[in-house]
């Protein structure tokens, strides 16, 4: 016995349409769908959705507290704590700056390299990644995507990424042994590391803590975050001296050349001041471009120097300050 096809007859189709009950997928109108969501609530009260991740979808305090809770070597260790991918990130930090001094959001890639890792909220071993889905690669590469639009990270090259790389191998290696027991024989054998492990942690003890020992989650989450803090009012001051930069670049070459001292736009090698008057009647914001030094190569505040600004005029204004 054929049964009728009721999804073909219109009279009850109009009827549903009138209802405003969806027809089913049979008929003209599909069923309704949700788009897929991954909703983690973090504790500033702010969603991210690691299906389509925003640039605004955590704090800095949110990363913080993800990454000081999130643990390399499985969570395992031969201390009483596991170590915090928080610690990590701290450590090749530290091994970069060792090797010279990095701009403010260098310094910010290095520290932000396993961000992604406080958001997903576990950190891989390294031989199991190539065996995940290309899919979760993808997802992967939208959330580091977020981390880079929110914290203005630069795009590695070629040379950066390799001093990134050998810091990130050698705080590995140097965990490896230190902190969760493996013997230099079976590094070798087992885990594939060559480089040879640190003596020294590269990391300033904080108070009643032994070298390479881990840090308890607060502890991590309070230094990871005062570090994170200073890096990014260090790369705002550096948006100030690149923007200083590019208005004294501006001006009349002939005026140009009657200052030693041209900004760079770099924090690091630029003189940025605050001066205000004695009675604070004016002040200004600017960078040195010319002055006496003391004889460690700084700027001599306390004699006269010239500070180029731009707090009244976008153009840049050149201003002799008696420094006493």
């Amino acid at each position: 016995m054929n049964l009728p096809d009721f999804t073909q007859f219109e009279p009850l189709n109009r009827l549903k349409e009138q209802m405003r009950i969806p027809r089913d997928h049979y008929g003209a109108f599909p069923q309704t769908s949700h788009k897929p969501r991954a909703w983690i609530l973090l504790k500033s009260g702010h969603r991210l959705d690691l299906l389509d991740p925003q640039p605004d979808a955590w704090t800095d305090e949110d990363l913080a507290i993800g990454l000081s809770r999130t643990y390399r070597w499985a969570g395992y260790s031969k201390w009483d704590l596991p170590l915090s991918v928080a610690q990590h990130s701290l450590a090749v930090l530290a091994l970069r700056e060792a090797e010279g001094p990095l701009t403010a959001r260098e310094a910010l890639r290095e520290i932000l390299h396993d961000a992604t890792e406080a958001l997903w909220g576990f950190d891989l071993l390294c031989p199991l990644k190539p065996q995940l889905s290309p899919e979760f690669e993808r997802l992967d590469r939208r959330l580091q995507a977020a981390v880079d639009q929110r914290y203005q990270l630069p795009a590695w090259t070629g040379d950066t990424y390799a001093l990134h790389k050998h810091a990130d191998r050698l705080a590995a290696a140097s965990e490896a042994f230190h902190v969760v027991g493996w013997t230099l024989t079976d590094m070798r054998e087992s885990l594939g590391i060559t480089l040879d492990p640190l003596d020294a942690d590269p990391l300033t003890l904080p108070s009643g803590m032994q070298p390479w020992e881990p840090w308890p989650p607060k502890l991590a989450e309070t230094l990871f975050l005062q570090r994170l803090t200073a890096l990014l009012e260090r790369a705002a001051r550096d948006g100030e001296a690149n923007q200083l930069a590019q208005a004294f670049s501006r001006l009349p070459e002939k005026m140009r050349r009657h200052y030693r001292c041209p900004p760079t736009g770099n924090s690091l090698t630029d003189t940025l001041v605050y001066v205000e008057a004695d009675d604070g009647s004016q002040s200004l914001e600017g960078v040195i471009v010319d002055g006496q030094r003391d004889a460690d190569g700084s700027f001599d505040l306390d004699a006269e120097f010239t500070v180029f600004t731009t707090d009244d005029n976008p153009g840049g204004e050149l201003i002799r300050v008696n420094g006493a």
